[in-house]
């Protein structure tokens, strides 16, 4: 490297003296093409443009080869251009108001224009050096983004793994227990015909379960892709709750039950049966989180624009600090709170959001009303253009 320095030195220096070359051209030329028709210019018409070319040099220069083109065009200007000529004296005062007038201005000029060059040259240089210390932080924020994305898949990894491992094999597990007691049996008659029913009645539960852990799995895929986008139309709020409770009967059927709705709700235009899943998993984890007889209630309004769907329960509560934390894929309130106690895969109320927002709705936990202890709040535009929830949520009305 230190053998390259003298030539790089050598070229600064070459280029710094082409600077000073192309400066005398450039005012050697002008002077060529003004000298010959003296007779037809008149000095102002000249000093313009030779100021002209001190300004273009200093520009393009910088200050010392302007310095050096102001002088050149000064002595020109007295020697070619004012009486007597060819001479370097000056005989009428006029001209000498002229020339005094032509080497300050020019001084000036191209001091003022080499001075904007240099406070342009500064200001490209800060420019680049805030958008070189832009793309660093930048590149720092991508690779820190990469670490903790890293970080959360491996984490969600092992949260699959474990959901895998109960919510399959714990199933599976009794499904066969109870198809080998059957099969046993049916060589050696040992159980009698309530014992085989109850098993069977195993058998038939934990299809179901397994089902249900299939169909989560499968819905939190297309909510992760389209957001279970299907055709929409105009539906009724009220047939789209009474599809959701239909479907949540056997896990409310301990629970009371409540269901209050304002007069004269419109419809909305939705996918009715997205909507009923997202109300369905909604009322699914009330009742999970809710004991035997507590009641469970669903109150539904109209807001401006949009419907708003109350689910209250009297469950445990979720803290204030894990209200949005719920909504995130595998994580489970009671796991958040208790792991020990932790069961299910911990995906409704992801997919709940997801089926809500590709709506352009929300969904949210707020304090609930006195008697209950979590209220659910969802937010659906009555018109699929209504864009109006992406605005914050103390926006809405939650009364």
């Amino acid at each position: 490297m230190r053998e390259d320095l003298p030539n790089i030195r050598i070229s600064r220096r070459g280029f710094g003296l082409m600077k000073y070359v192309a400066a005398v051209t450039a005012v050697a030329f002008v002077i060529a093409l003004m000298a010959p028709a003296v007779e037809y210019l008149n000095a102002t018409i000249v000093a313009l443009a030779l100021l002209l070319v001190v300004l273009v040099i200093a520009t393009a220069f910088g200050s010392r080869p302007a310095l050096l083109s102001s002088i050149l065009c000064v002595l020109a200007y007295n020697y070619f251009f004012l009486p007597p000529l060819y001479t370097f004296t000056i005989a009428d005062l006029q001209n000498w108001v002229a020339f005094a007038a032509f080497l300050v201005t020019s001084l000036i000029a191209g001091q003022l224009s080499s001075y904007a060059r240099r406070r342009a040259e500064e200001s490209e240089a800060r420019r680049i050096e805030i958008e070189r210390l832009y793309n660093e932080l930048r590149e720092a924020f991508d690779r820190a983004s990469e670490a903790e994305a890293a970080k959360r898949s491996e984490k969600l990894k092992s949260a699959l793994l474990d959901a895998i491992t109960h919510d399959l094999r714990t199933p599976l597990t009794s499904i066969k227990a109870s198809a080998s007691s059957l099969l046993e049996s049916y060589t050696t008659n040992v159980l009698d015909e309530e014992t085989e029913l109850e098993f069977l009645q195993i058998i038939v539960d934990e299809t179901d379960r397994l089902n249900k852990f299939i169909q989560s799995i499968v819905n939190a895929a297309k909510v992760e892709v389209d957001g279970l986008q299907t055709s929409r139309g105009w539906a009724s709020v009220q047939d789209i709750v009474s599809v959701a409770t239909d479907r949540a009967r056997d896990s409310l059927e301990p629970k009371r039950l409540f269901l209050e709705f304002e007069d004269n709700l419109p419809v909305i235009h939705v996918s009715a049966g997205a909507i009923a899943e997202a109300i369905y998993l909604l009322l699914d984890n009330a009742a999970k989180y809710s004991p035997d007889n507590s009641a469970i209630r669903i109150t539904v309004k109209q807001g401006s624009g949009y419907i708003l769907i109350h689910i209250d329960d009297q469950g445990k509560g979720i803290p204030v600090e894990l209200r949005e934390r719920v909504f995130e894929r595998f994580v489970r309130g009671d796991e958040a709170m208790s792991p020990s106690t932790s069961q299910g895969l911990g995906i409704g109320l992801s997919i709940a959001r997801g089926l809500v927002e590709s709506h352009h709705g929300r969904v949210w936990i707020e304090d609930a009303p006195s008697g209950f202890k979590t209220r659910f709040s969802v937010a659906i535009p009555i018109e699929e253009e209504d864009n109006s929830f992406n605005e914050p949520q103390k926006s809405f009305d939650r009364g």
